[in-house]
């Protein structure tokens, strides 16, 4: 009698809570993400109530910390998990969000140590790359991870409604409706959030595991792509509100729901850029991103008109920096032991925090020293070139592994 056939599992089959824990672990990024940038759509009323001279370091405080913060809780979630660490975090950030609503937001000084500790938030990011990479097989995790990534549009969140509701409920009501929010997620994803059937916890320490990922040259290639694509994304949602009110004269809730339209037009095609990936690698993807920035860039410097070019080329900055987020993370999990992905998307993730932290600082110096932001925009076409060199590099030497694998086989 022959011997029954098995059927061999299709590389792109997935475990049946697969969706459930795509769809949470989103929507807990989302909403940290709206909790991370309460601040930013509040920053040029800051100045006019004579709080701050100038709000580029009170909606930046919250990035840097939320960038820095991402490399031990991207260890952590290697090792505990998404499902434990997304609620924790989650009910941690209460503390900052309601400090700042009834009491840090009438100070100059409780700003910044409230910001400290709200960026805290900002750390979720390391927290699903991880968990969503555990679920999905290598050939859809581009798609996964850029699905998971819609949850920066917590930010749009925060655009749409944080002026609104000061205007109509007084100034606690965007941080008390975030607060909610969170605790609702904590303890929905507590009871929720399921565990992915081949997660393994890192058994290293965190130092340990830092160490080995700074080893990798993957890190440190992609922490530049992303320091420009998810840090220019980032740059943009907190210093456009203020840019759109220096340099064309908008009024603050005009310039805010402007904002919130190039924070839509970034998370839609983040998730783009992941499916992209899977189709015609990270590093192709990339270079269309990274083209589109620069494009958007030179244009930009000269400060056209805001209606229609200035618009178009917002539009367009924020199409080539959300495909690029979506790719760089396909990059990351497709190169990386699935062991070291949460630790290797906490510095990759920093950097693309930090990426955002400097952008805000360096414009506003620009525009103090010369009156324009042509020349900070410049920066960024600079920036946006080495990319794509760097970008190239990547591209040679996968190639080159991919051309030794064929000839071993």
């Amino acid at each position: 009698m022959a011997a029954p056939r098995t059927t061999a599992p299709s590389p792109t089959a997935l475990p049946r809570l697969a969706p459930r824990a795509l769809l949470l672990a989103t929507l807990g990024f989302g909403v940290n993400f709206w909790a991370w940038s309460l601040l930013s759509p509040l920053g040029q009323t800051f100045v006019e109530r004579g709080i701050a001279a100038d709000a580029a370091l009170i909606v930046a405080i919250p990035v840097l910390v939320g960038s820095l913060g991402r490399i031990p809780v991207g260890a952590l979630a290697d090792r505990f998990g998404g499902q434990v660490m997304f609620p924790i975090l989650s009910l941690a950030t209460i503390v900052p969000v309601l400090f700042l609503g009834f009491f840090g937001q009438h100070a100059f000084a409780s700003l910044i140590i409230g910001g400290l500790f709200l960026g805290i938030a900002g750390t979720s990011f390391a927290i699903g790359v991880p968990y969503v990479n555990s679920w999905f097989p290598p050939a859809r995790r581009g798609m996964a991870t850029g699905i998971y990534g819609v949850g920066m549009g917590g930010t749009a969140i925060s655009a749409f409604t944080t002026v609104p509701l000061v205007e109509g409920f007084g100034s606690a009501a965007p941080f008390v409706a975030a607060s909610i929010a969170l605790a609702l997620y904590a303890i929905i994803s507590w009871r929720l959030l399921p565990t992915a059937p081949t997660w393994t916890p890192s058994a290293r320490s965190i130092v340990a595991q830092s160490a080995a990922v700074m080893r990798l040259r993957i890190t440190w290639q992609a922490c530049y792509l992303y320091a420009l694509s998810f840090g220019g994304y980032v740059a943009f949602s907190v210093f456009l509100p203020t840019m759109l009110h220096t340099w064309y004269g908008l009024a603050v809730s005009d310039a805010a729901f402007r904002m919130a339209g190039f924070v839509i037009v970034a998370v839609i095609m983040r998730p783009l850029g992941g499916v992209l990936s899977d189709r015609f690698t990270a590093a192709r993807t990339l270079l269309v991103s990274y083209g589109a920035v620069a494009l958007a860039a030179l244009v930009l410097s000269t400060q056209p008109a805001l209606m229609p070019v200035g618009t178009l080329v917002f539009l367009l900055m924020a199409a080539g920096l959300g495909l690029g987020s979506g790719a760089v993370f396909a990059l990351v999990a497709r190169t990386s032991e699935p062991s070291m992905v949460g630790s290797v998307t906490g510095f990759v993730g920093a950097a693309g925090g930090l990426g955002g932290f400097v952008p805000p600082l360096v414009m506003a110096a620009v525009h103090s020293a010369t009156g324009s932001y042509s020349h900070g925009v410049l920066l960024l076409l600079a920036a946006t070139i080495g990319a794509i060199v760097v970008t190239l590099f990547v591209a040679r030497r996968s190639t080159a592994r991919g051309s030794a694998a064929a000839a071993r086989s």
